[in-house]
C-alpha cells in the first residue's frame, strides 16, 4: 500500500508538473520545489524521529544526486525527443532494472509475484506512451542518438534512486530523505546555474510549485518506508506505475483522449497490483 500511495504522489506530482511547465521551463521548476521540499522534509523529520547514521544519509545522498540527474536527463529527452518513445522506453528502464536487481540479490517473489511483475512492466509501458506527435515533415522530433543517451541515462539514473532507498536501513525516520532531498537540490542548482536557468519561476505557478514539494515528500517519504518492508522487485514494480496516475487525471481534468493501448495499460496497472499484493 505504501509503494500505490507512492505511484499515486508521482503521477499526481508529474501531472501537476507537466500542467505548470506548459507557463514555465522545467528547470525554473525544480530549482524552487526541491529546496521546499527539503524545508518540508527538516520540518517533519523531528517528528518522526530516527537515528541519524552514516549510512543512511549516504544512500540518502547517492538517492538524491541519482534523482536529480535523472530528472534533468529526461526534460532534456521530452525537449528534444519523441515523447511517445521516451516516456515509456524511461519507465520500463525504472521499473526494470530494479527487479533484475533485487532477483540478482536473492529475492525470490514467487510465481504469482512474477506473474505480476510481468505483467506491470506492459503496463507501464502501455500506460507511458503517447500519442504520435501530428507533426509533419522535418518538425516532428527524431529519436536520435543523443536522445537515447539521455533517455537511457534517466532511466538508469531513476532506477539507481530506487535502489539507493531499498538500502536506507530501518529506523532511521525521514532524515535520509532529507539528505536526498539537499543532495538533489544541489544537482539541480548547479545544472541551473551552467545553463543559466537560475531564474525564479512567476509567482502564477507557485500553488504547483508548493503542491509538487508535498507530493514530493509523501511520495519518496512512502516509497523509502516502503522499501524497508518489502522487496526491491516488488515494491518497485508497484511505484513504477506512477504513470496511470497522470493519465488518469490527464483524461478527467484536462479532457484527453487516451487511446485503446493506454485504457488496456491502466487495467493491466490495477491487475498486477492486485496479484503483487496478494503475494506479498
Amino acid at each position: 500500500m505504501l509503494a500505490l500511495v507512492a505511484a499515486v504522489g508521482y503521477g499526481v506530482s508529474d501531472f501537476l508538473g507537466g500542467v505548470a511547465s506548459r507557463r514555465v521551463a522545467a528547470l525554473r521548476f525544480v530549482i524552487v520545489s526541491y529546496p521546499l521540499s527539503l524545508l518540508l522534509v527538516l520540518a517533519v523529520a523531528p517528528l518522526v524521529g530516527g537515528d541519524l547514521t552514516p549510512e543512511s544519509l549516504g544512500w540518502g545522498a547517492a538517492a538524491g544526486v541519482a534523482g536529480g540527474l535523472a530528472i534533468w536527463w529526461f526534460y532534456l529527452a521530452l525537449a528534444a525527443g519523441p515523447m511517445s518513445v521516451v516516456s515509456p522506453l524511461t519507465a520500463v528502464l525504472v521499473a526494470g532494472i530494479p527487479v533484475l536487481v533485487g532477483i540478482a540479490t536473492g529475492e525470490r517473489p514467487g510465481p504469482v509475484a512474477y506473474a505480476g511483475i510481468a505483467i506491470a512492466l506492459v503496463a507501464v509501458v502501455l500506460v507511458s506512451r503517447e500519442s504520435k506527435e501530428g507533426v509533419a515533415g522535418d518538425e516532428q522530433p527524431r529519436f536520435t542518438a543523443n536522445v537515447a543517451w539521455l533517455t537511457v541515462g534517466s532511466g538508469v539514473a531513476f532506477a539507481l534512486m530506487f535502489v539507493a532507498l531499498h538500502r536506507v536501513p530501518a529506523g532511521t525516520g525521514l532524515w535520509p530523505l532529507g539528505m536526498s532531498r539537499l543532495t538533489a537540490t544541489l544537482v539541480v542548482w548547479a545544472v541551473a546555474l551552467g545553463v543559466r536557468q537560475m531564474i525564479r519561476p512567476p509567482s502564477r505557478v507557485y500553488p504547483h510549485i508548493i503542491a509538487v514539494a508535498v507530493l514530493d515528500v509523501i511520495a519518496n517519504g512512502a516509497l523509502m518506508f516502503a522499501f524497508q518492508g518489502g522487496m526491491l522487485s516488488l515494491v518497485s514494480v508497484i511505484g513504477a506505475l506512477y504513470p496511470a496516475a497522470t493519465v488518469l487525471l490527464a483524461m478527467v481534468v484536462l479532457g484527453e483522449r487516451i487511446g485503446r493501448g493506454q485504457m488496456t495499460g491502466m487495467v493491466l496497472a490495477l491487475t498486477a497490483v492486485g496479484m503483487i499484493t496478494a503475494a506479498a
